[in-house]
């Protein structure tokens, strides 16, 4: 018993997050795997599937959730996206607290980077802070999704529908146990559409911005003079996350409105007021949510394109959304503007942007796309879809997504085993990436004077 304990103590926060995501999806694969998780048996392929995009909040699926799974397999389900919905720090650090590993003052440095926090102090706090939130919202989210699915389908399964696809919708996985066609029946219902939106959103914004402006409504709510400008109050990551998502959230309405608006087959037939609920639902579930009011088969190239970029980006970091984050993109965008206009620094919000950040911000960038242009070439030589479908597939995959075209359930043992092993690198790949380079910053071992040179670019 001690060796084990002992192998644990030497492995690094980055090792325990990985490996402790990958022994989850064992574990679910097993369970997934018993008789009677699913309504007919189910295959080890399938299971695996399906444990995989759960624990990765992805929501990719190659068997209908409404009908495969019994009821135990539907539980199993959505403690694996509730799992999963709580990131990769927050289970690295529920892992350390179970094993009772010590947290060393790196790996709490890293842990604060990562959450943006102001001190090193209280890891267990954060953790239950962390838990408390994510249900009290899912409660909220739960209970509007009440006021239609227990209308519809009764007190005992409404309240469970609507437990399950709150959680879901928070934790932007995307999964859905209504059928084949996921939100398109409640394509019109304000509801469905206001609750799911505002949970997607919360939750991608991510929990540092949470709680800096958490942190100002108390300050407000206390301060004598109500003269407080939150605005300007908030961090300078929370003033780049809300922006960036804002930003990117009505440039996907909009495009989406304007390529789709005369689509019989997505929001064509829909009144004024629905087709804007339809397009802004559809910009904001490409932000790695995965459920779907309209086909994406049926849309036009455009859409396809713009859903295809905001997919990619996903949501904010240290929140439950997928992709490369709104902050990296961000930070990418304005280093760009700077150069075009001369500017040596980097500067947003009136503060400079440190170096060190742009260069993790490009690996994260390069790396992603490294393993999506593999996956997608793998798809490419495994098996003979659309190169719209591939690409969206493989993108939805590695984003942590979940909207596709139509084709995972259609996918092949090998093409199976691609889009699990791209979902998982998507979950767990970009923050480790970033961690890790955080723990490389600070050795100053490593640290070494070069000659500087010069070469030709463009």
């Amino acid at each position: 018993m001690e060796k084990p304990k002992k192998i644990i103590n030497k492995m690094s926060t980055t090792q325990l997050s990985t490996l402790g995501f990958l022994f989850a999806i064992v574990i679910g694969t097993c369970l997934l795997k018993l008789p009677f998780a699913a309504v007919n048996g189910t295959s080890w392929i399938d299971a695996l599937f399906t444990a995989t995009t759960s624990i990765c909040v992805t929501g990719l699926s190659t068997v209908t959730m409404a009908t495969h799974w019994t009821l135990f397999g539907k539980i199993i389900i959505l403690f694996l996206c509730q799992l999963g919905g709580f990131g990769v720090i927050t289970v690295t650090i529920f892992i350390l607290v179970v094993i009772g590993k010590k947290i060393s003052m790196r790996e709490r440095i890293r842990i604060r980077e990562s959450y943006n926090l102001d001190n090193t102090r209280g890891m267990v706090i954060l953790l239950k802070r962390i838990i408390k939130g994510t249900f009290f919202v899912e409660g909220i989210g739960a209970i509007c999704f009440s006021m239609q699915f227990i209308p519809q389908f009764g007190f005992i399964k409404g309240v469970g529908y609507s437990i399950f696809h709150a959680v879901s919708a928070f934790c932007n996985a995307g999964i859905d146990i209504l059928g084949d066609s996921s939100f398109r029946l409640y394509v019109s219902n304000p509801i469905i559409n206001s609750t799911t939106m505002t949970l997607i959103v919360v939750a991608g914004i991510g929990f540092p911005v949470w709680w800096d402006i958490i942190d100002i409504g108390k300050e407000y709510i206390h301060a004598k003079k109500k003269t407080i400008r939150i605005i300007r109050k908030l961090k300078l990551h929370s003033k780049v996350a809300i922006t960036t998502t804002i930003i990117l959230i009505a440039v996907g309405a909009i495009i989406t409105f304007i390529c789709e608006y005369s689509n019989p087959n997505t929001i064509g037939n829909l009144s004024f007021g629905q087709k804007l609920m339809a397009s802004l639902f559809q910009s904001v579930t490409t932000r790695t949510a995965g459920f779907e009011s309209i086909s994406q088969a049926e849309l036009k190239n455009g859409t396809a394109l713009c859903s295809l970029i905001l997919m990619f980006i996903g949501g904010s970091p240290a929140g439950t959304a997928g992709g490369i984050k709104t902050t990296t993109v961000a930070i990418v965008v304005l280093t760009t503007i700077a150069s075009l206009r001369g500017n040596k620094d980097t500067e947003a919000f009136q503060r400079k942007i440190s170096p060190t950040i742009l260069r993790t911000g490009l690996s994260i960038i390069l790396c992603s796309f490294a393993v999506l242009l593999t996956s997608t070439m793998l798809l490419f030589i495994i098996e003979d879809f659309d190169f719209l479908d591939t690409l969206y597939e493989a993108i939805s995959a590695i984003a942590t997504v979940g909207l596709t075209r139509g084709i995972t359930a259609k996918l092949s043992v090998a093409g199976k085993l691609v889009v699990i092993v791209t979902m998982y690198i998507g979950r767990v790949g970009p923050i480790t990436m970033a961690m890790a380079m955080l723990e490389k910053r600070r050795n100053k071992k490593n640290v070494r004077e070069l000659p500087e040179r010069t070469i030709i670019l463009g």
